[in-house]
């Protein structure tokens, strides 16, 4: 029977329409078996290409501090009320039959309130049918699974499909200095609230600092749409211009931008922006996400579930900006199997040119010969420009960057996050890079003459 389904899978295309109908059929009856528990939650769809899961995270943590009982589910973690745990399927939007019984485990425990991190795969197949967002957001759209969509155009469009979802009276929030706004504006929702560093937002970000263990920036706000104030009952002291500074306790600058959306996501459901401004000084790291591992050893080292051209980008250069003149980068890439083999010379180029040091190791293969993707990533790096390695064994790859850093350097660990196992053409396999970076940073020996040591 196994075979039979996966040759039927096999032979119908991805997204045809008899594979569509029958993802939304399970959608409808997943809900309906468990009652349709959306009906009683405000649901808050977070979707985009990187910084969703943090941006969910900072959601439920400012419903918290304001007093909402909020569940949360996230490619990285499922919360209820002050409770989390690993989500063990590592999936975005899993299937629909757990998306709605984690929806009735909410209603069923007294939550009010549902964030929701959203996938593209998920709109498409309407796993997230019958959610009915009341706030849905995007974070960016760069191009990212156009295996499946086909083109960054039809990956936008699919995208906006969480915004055809919102409910009347919902709002959608865009980010300004994305190139999908002006796409995603036309989408038709009662109300909109617009962020980003550009002048005119409704929240703009501007002196904008990072360090090692942090990051900070001015947020100023604009009264927002007089209709959705007078909605949500906010005080006169509460509609008017204003400016706070954003502190987190997590590296990034481009956490920030995540934070902001969080902010007006949390806005949209009735919490004043100076009261989700100062509720995120206290948000810390989500797990696999810019998460520092610290063992004592005379150098940083993070873990980031950093896959994307755009975030490697995004993630590097911010990387450099934190770092004492004369201090390196040293970063670990690859590329996942069986996906958008274009993105891996692009990867690639990407490390060469903005980190002193790149090891290509294996990361999650799925079927593929992991030593194609390695050298698929490998044609991409510009040897004139970085000191470039290949280690198969992504452990010793670990290992090895780590008696390669000296004081004051940063290792970033690329791709894997907060995931526990590795997809292999076997199976999954289990696999904890952030536990795995904490035992070797605790066996080897650190000191300021490591390097070339005997």
């Amino acid at each position: 029977m196994r075979s039979l389904i996966r040759a039927l899978k096999q032979a119908i295309p991805q997204r045809s329409p008899l594979r569509l109908v029958w993802h939304r059929v399970k959608a409808f009856v997943a809900a309906l078996v468990n009652g349709f528990p959306a009906r009683t939650l405000t649901v808050i769809g977070i979707t985009g290409t990187d910084g969703k899961t943090t941006t969910v995270g900072m959601i439920a943590h400012i419903l918290t501090i304001a007093g909402i009982k909020a569940g949360a589910l996230s490619t990285a973690f499922l919360q209820i009320g002050d409770e989390r745990t690993e989500n063990a399927t590592q999936k975005t939007s899993p299937s629909p039959f757990l998306i709605q019984k984690f929806l009735r485990r909410l209603v069923h425990s007294g939550c009010t309130h549902a964030v929701l991190e959203v996938s593209s795969h998920g709109l498409v197949q309407g796993r997230l049918n019958c959610t009915w967002p009341f706030v849905g957001a995007v974070t960016n759209v760069t191009p990212e699974h156009l295996d499946y969509h086909g083109t960054i155009d039809q990956y936008r469009r699919d995208k906006g499909l969480l915004f055809r979802m919102v409910r009347r009276g919902g709002t959608k929030v865009l980010n300004a200095d994305d190139e999908s706004f002006l796409l995603f504006q036309n989408f038709p929702t009662t109300y909109t609230i617009v962020y980003g560093r550009r002048e005119g937002t409704d929240l703009q970000l501007s002196s904008i600092r990072a360090t090692p263990t942090g990051s900070e920036a001015t947020i100023r706000w604009q009264p927002a749409q007089q209709a959705i104030q007078d909605k949500l009952g906010f005080q006169s002291s509460q509609r008017q211009a204003a400016s706070e500074q954003l502190t987190l306790a997590i590296p990034g600058a481009f956490n920030l931008e995540n934070a902001c959306c969080a902010i007006a996501c949390a806005h949209a459901v009735g919490i004043p922006m100076d009261s989700a401004v100062k509720a995120l000084h206290s948000f810390s790291a989500i797990p696999g996400r810019m998460e520092r591992i610290d063992e004592g050893q005379p150098f940083s080292v993070f873990v980031d579930f950093t896959v994307t051209p755009a975030a490697y980008e995004k993630t590097l250069t911010t990387l450099r900006t934190m770092l004492p003149q004369g201090k390196r980068i040293l970063v670990l890439t690859g590329s996942c199997g069986d996906r958008m083999r274009e993105k891996r010379p692009i990867v690639g180029r990407i490390c060469s040119s903005l980190a002193d040091v790149v090891v290509v190791s294996n990361e999650d293969p799925y079927t593929e010969d992991p030593q194609k993707i390695i050298e698929e990533v490998w044609a991409g790096i510009d040897q004139s420009k970085t000191e470039a390695h290949k280690i198969f064994d992504r452990r010793e790859a670990i290992a090895f960057l780590f008696s390669q850093a000296e004081p004051g350097d940063a290792v970033i660990l690329c791709a894997k996050g907060s995931d526990t196992t590795m997809m292999t053409a076997e199976g999954q396999i289990p696999w904890n890079e952030r536990e795995i970076a904490r035992e070797l940073l605790r066996t080897q020996k650190y000191g300021v003459t490591q390097r070339g040591a005997e």
